[in-house]
């Protein structure tokens, strides 16, 4: 890549950031990709606001899709690692899975030069 010579009394070139490992950028864009379709990305946010694991039919109950399409976000949600399921008899409990939420965080706290407070939302 050539770079140009900077003008004079221009501005502070940007500071570098350290490259992601292969690995860790893959999985964070599937992360945010999965994030990317508004369905799923309120179906995590109803799982992730929840202090106890929520059922999948509670999950169903609450979006204009078909039980398949819910499945199918769900499914993609727990690949991507941001969400858990635990089955109990016949259910599907779902809840936020605390390393797919640490991700984001860290994420997040990468693309900023200073940390994000951790702060309560709603």
């Amino acid at each position: 890549m050539s770079v140009k010579p900077r003008p004079p009394g221009c501005c502070e070139p940007p500071r570098s950031l350290p490259a992601l490992p292969a690995a860790d950028l893959a999985r964070t864009v599937a992360t945010f990709k999965a994030l990317a379709d508004p369905t799923r990305l309120e179906v995590f946010r109803l799982i992730a606001a929840q202090d106890a694991p929520v059922c999948a039919c509670d999950i169903v109950d609450r979006f204009d899709v078909s039980q398949p399409t819910v499945s199918h976000h769900l499914k993609v949600l727990r690949e991507t690692g941001l969400i858990t399921v635990s089955r109990r008899g016949v259910w599907a409990y779902y809840s936020a899975d605390p390393r797919g939420l640490a991700l984001l965080r860290g994420t997040l706290d990468g693309l900023l030069p200073v940390p994000l407070p951790l702060v309560a939302v709603g």
